[in-house]
């Protein structure tokens, strides 16, 4: 299938679809300028410091630092939240928010973004799930509790030059330790998943919905490749389980389990406007 015909192909799923499932990984925020962590070289490009302590992401994305080192551990995960709350989501979230939002069943989100850009985009709260949480809320860094809360009012300061938080650094506001994002790291058994979890029954609860009303549906993955397959693993058991078409997007890890799939070997917000404009007629 040429890419022309991929598109129209997707365009038509898409169109003919009663609901729609966006299922993300990183990929979705490259197109926003969003640095792509993929390999080490990537990382260290987008945080020269930590390159001179030979340190790559899975090793500082480890909930260990905030005990050993909460500079710079809160150096990392401040510099990483300014710079989300900075960027601007590409027109691909708002042109498949408009498509979702047409549909009679509506649309719900998978993402393993920890980002927010959703619901930066527009998109509803109630119609989300980030399988590793986000970096815009909170938890105690123990945990002492499950509490999280909304971290929008807090500002981490790090010094660029020597690429440390500087003092206040985020407390817990139940016991006063030290806290950390709400995100699920790499070996990580303090992450908090309750916010997670409630979101997950919420896309439960429109999978069944969805299934129980007829609506037939067309699952939508942008970026979300293999080395961390969560989210394509997410899309491929939802396509299964309810019949759906899956449109893959991702410019390397395209291949779909059969020709019932449409791949789109692109990035997500050039593929996400060429499908648009053919929904459109464009």
């Amino acid at each position: 299938m040429s890419l022309e015909e991929g598109l129209k192909r997707a365009a038509e799923i898409i169109d003919n679809a009663g609901a729609l499932f966006i299922c993300a990984g990183a990929g979705m925020g490259v197109d926003s300028g969003l640095p792509d962590f993929r390999g080490t070289e990537g990382f260290w490009k987008a945080y020269p410091p930590i390159a001179k302590l030979g340190k790559s992401f899975v090793e500082m994305a480890n909930p260990v630092w905030f005990q050993r080192n909460p500079k710079l551990a809160w150096a990392f995960y401040g510099h990483r939240l300014k710079l989300y709350r900075q960027t601007k989501p590409h027109s691909g979230f708002q042109q498949l928010l408009q498509i979702g939002e047409e549909k009679p069943g509506g649309y719900f989100v998978f993402t393993s973004n920890v980002d927010g850009q959703f619901q930066k985009g527009g998109y509803s709260t109630s119609k989300i799930e980030e399988c590793h949480g986000s970096i815009h809320y909170f938890q105690c860094a123990g945990p002492c509790s499950d509490n999280i809360w909304d971290a929008s009012h807090i500002n981490v300061l790090v010094d660029e030059e020597s690429f440390e938080a500087q003092e206040p650094l985020p407390r817990c506001e139940n016991c006063g330790n030290m806290a950390r994002p709400n995100v699920l790291m790499f070996g990580d058994w303090a992450w908090v998943a309750a916010r997670t979890l409630s979101q997950r029954t919420r896309l439960a609860s429109w999978l069944g919905n969805i299934s129980s009303q007829n609506h037939p549906l067309a699952v939508v993955e942008i970026g979300a490749g293999e080395a961390v397959p969560t989210v394509r693993n997410q899309a491929e058991h939802v396509v299964r389980k309810y019949r759906a078409r899956l449109i893959r997007i991702n410019p390397r890890d395209y291949q779909v389990p059969d020709k019932t799939h449409v791949s789109l070997p692109l990035g997500g917000a050039e593929a996400v406007d060429g499908v648009y404009q053919r929904i459109r007629g464009e």
